[in-house]
């Protein structure tokens, strides 16, 4: 099942952004441009995520998250302030996650994964195609068939997969799949890659985009 995700950021520039890059990894979205509006949006629906600026009209992010207390909604803020009084005020009262503007797209899907996962609401299996992902067990199937990866093969599809129709670098692959200490070459993510796309037939689906690195498409 989808997961829905309201977005509460007065700056529509910044809310369209937002949304494109969740709907892009198949979340559902709700955009909402001041407090009030974002508290009616909890009473009429059900969200498994709040992404929450500070700074919002009629009603302040902090003023709104303690009246959304008792909905027991996972809440991200979002704030251009750098302050740690904020930081602070938004953890105590209850804020899952807090990021300063502007930020990477592909942290703030890190952030929301790792939330989701905390509160169990993450997808525990992942499709591309023929291909079967169950992250409980690590076991990867293609048309019903167990296929064996190696513990990297299996890391790179994920990202791949949690990342889908995003395109990420070499550098990137290396840092989320075989650690920010890692000081070998690129070219062992594109030794994984080809043997990814060979063992699960994703060779039309894993596009290499030039002179950046790859990107998983349906």
């Amino acid at each position: 099942m989808q997961k829905k995700i309201l977005i509460v950021e007065d700056d529509i520039h910044i809310s369209k952004i937002i949304k494109m890059n969740l709907n892009i990894v198949n979340y559902m979205t709700t955009e909402v441009y001041d407090g009030l509006a974002a508290l009616e949006a909890v009473k009429q629906e059900k969200f498994d995520l709040i992404l929450l600026d500070v700074m919002i009209p009629l009603l302040d992010g902090f003023a709104l998250m303690e009246k959304i207390q008792p909905y027991r909604i996972p809440v991200i803020f979002l704030t251009a302030k750098n302050s740690v009084y904020d930081k602070v005020n938004g953890l105590k009262l209850g804020a899952d996650d807090y990021m300063v503007k502007p930020f990477e797209a592909i942290e703030l899907l890190a952030r929301i994964e790792t939330v989701l996962r905390r509160y169990g609401k993450e997808e525990q299996v992942m499709m591309i195609q023929h291909v079967r992902v169950d992250l409980d067990k690590r076991e990867v199937t293609l048309h019903g068939e167990p296929v064996e990866l190696t513990p990297k093969e299996y890391d790179l599809l994920v990202v791949l997969l949690k990342n889908k129709n995003i395109a990420l670098s070499r550098e990137q692959f290396l840092d989320k799949v075989w650690g920010s200490d890692y000081y070998g070459e690129t070219r062992t993510v594109d030794m994984h890659i080809k043997s990814v796309r060979k063992k699960l037939q994703l060779q039309d689906h894993i596009k290499t985009i030039y002179k950046i690195g790859y990107r998983l498409e349906d």
